[in-house]
């Protein structure tokens, strides 16, 4: 029987966040603890196409979770968004786990690029009429990227989504960053951890990945 999967809350007054802490981009919302986990547990077939771009062999079957930490979020958790790192996110990174986390992060924005690029123009909107179209929501995940990588300490030029050279070297930059943090400390004022920059970027390519697939339907 495969191992518990990880998993740490981040507990709003609105909604509550799952996260996988060994699978960056592995995070779903609910309402309460309860709906959070079976939000977690029934993405668990989409979230497959990230490890298997990545090569790194992923748990078969229903998953089964262990909660090892909760902790309490803020306006971001409320408003929609993880905002808060688990405390394990500060501990010590070695160069395997390290490696592991930029293949997944690096096969998270392979698994986005393809879903853009098959995905048509424009979108079906929502029951109200709103919701960005495909380049609105690809312009998007650049801009919100160039506030994460700031976490990061890095300061870099935000690339223009259609220089792909330019978007590659960005992302090299992140890889090699989180790379670069192994025997490091990973507490940093005003810095995320690099764990928790990888987590939070995945979740979000991820999060618009399947917005965007359950639009193009």
């Amino acid at each position: 029987m495969p191992a518990a999967i990880r998993v740490y809350l981040e507990v709003g007054t609105k909604r509550v966040f799952a996260s996988a802490l060994d699978w960056p981009g592995w995070t779903r919302a609910g309402k309460d603890e309860k709906l959070a986990l079976e939000a977690l547990a029934a993405y668990a077939a989409r979230y497959m196409k990230v490890p298997k771009a990545a090569r790194i062999d992923f748990p078969d079957g229903a998953p089964t979770f262990k909660v090892v930490e909760r902790v309490t979020g803020n306006a971001t958790t409320d408003f929609g968004a993880p905002g808060i790192p688990a405390s394990t996110d500060t501990e010590p990174l070695a160069g395997k786990e390290a490696e592991r986390i930029c293949d997944l992060l690096a096969a998270s924005w392979k698994v986005f690029d393809a879903v853009v690029a098959k995905a048509p123009a424009e979108l079906r909107k929502g029951p109200r009429g709103g919701g960005r179209d495909r380049d609105k929501i690809a312009d998007h995940i650049i801009d919100a990227e160039s506030a994460y990588v700031g976490k990061l300490g890095l300061k870099l030029k935000t690339p223009r989504r259609d220089d792909a050279n330019a978007v590659r070297e960005w992302r090299k930059a992140v890889i090699d960053a989180i790379r670069g943090s192994v025997g490091r400390p990973q507490a940093v004022e005003k810095r995320w951890p690099p764990r928790y920059v990888a987590r939070r970027i995945a979740w979000h390519l991820l999060d618009h990945a399947w917005e965007i697939e359950d639009r193009s339907r």
